[in-house]
């Protein structure tokens, strides 16, 4: 078993363990980060980055449909367009690659050691790293956790078939033709809106008065004007209740008490996330 021991060790390559490390080694500590993924953490990889290029392209995708519909205020036909998201996936991975590349080489030039693999406490300074090529001893005088955050999954209604984060959301082959959103926060509502945009008919669930309930209700007026023009359905009061047998439709309670189906093809819970530890 290898042994290596650091002024600093960091745990987690994201915003705030990768800023902290490369930080630490610009100043001269001896710094290594452990990373079980790839660099740049939940935003570059599946989360802010990911998310904005599947909305740029969907909103290029809404343009064009919107000019084969005749709709163009300034005479522009066109026939109407197709889209093969797993293209369009395939150029938003390369965007994400290229980023992961530039936070490993940054880490690299401010001297810090990169440790791929899954690290758990031995004790307050050690860990034990499982890599690829077996586990791996590091001692530091300081440690810093920085290892971000997971999708919370259901009970009722765990990952897995029919059943999507956003992680998987982001990496879809082919765009749903009946999408459920559980949860009305931001990300379900951003991703939501993607897939409306790009013909999905679109479904939000959620179990408070009204969507974006963290944010004061003027703020979220245009959002909500914005999703009945894009079709999005939008159930409030209303509560996920599992997956119907067949696995083609989401079991709901309405507002009014009653059991009801949304039919789906993928259902997106979207109802937070929680700390990795």
């Amino acid at each position: 078993m290898k042994e290596i021991s650091c002024k600093l060790l960091v745990i987690g390559a994201g915003p705030g363990g990768y800023i902290s490390a490369i930080r630490a080694g610009q100043l001269g500590v001896d710094t290594v980060i452990v990373e079980a993924g790839k660099p740049g953490g939940t935003c570059l990889n599946v989360g802010c980055i990911p998310s904005k290029a599947l909305i740029h392209a969907a909103e290029e995708f809404e343009k064009v449909a919107h000019m084969a519909g005749g709709n163009s205020l300034l005479g522009i036909s066109v026939t109407a367009p197709v889209l093969d998201l797993a293209r369009t996936v395939a150029w938003k991975d390369g965007i994400v690659s290229r980023l992961n590349s530039g936070v490993a080489g940054l880490l690299k030039k401010a001297g810090v050691k990169t440790v791929q693999g899954w690290a758990t406490f031995r004790n307050g300074k050690t860990v034990e790293v499982e890599t690829e090529t077996g586990s791996q001893v590091i001692r530091a005088e300081t440690i810093v956790i920085a290892t971000g955050s997971a999708p919370v999954e259901l009970p009722f209604l765990p990952f897995g078939g029919p059943v999507i984060s956003s992680t998987e959301a982001l990496a879809l082959s082919e765009v749903p033709k009946k999408l459920a959103v559980v949860g009305g926060g931001y990300i379900g509502l951003e991703l939501g809106m993607a897939f409306a945009k790009m013909g999905a008919e679109v479904t939000v669930v959620e179990a408070l008065p009204r969507v974006l309930a963290q944010y004061d209700s003027e703020l979220t007026r245009p959002v909500v004007k914005r999703l009945a023009v894009l079709g999005v359905e939008v159930m409030t009061g209303a509560k996920a209740k599992g997956l119907s047998t067949k696995g083609d439709a989401l079991l709901v309670e309405t507002s009014d008490g009653k059991s009801g189906k949304v039919a789906a093809d993928k259902i997106l819970v979207t109802v937070g996330r929680k700390p990795v530890t």
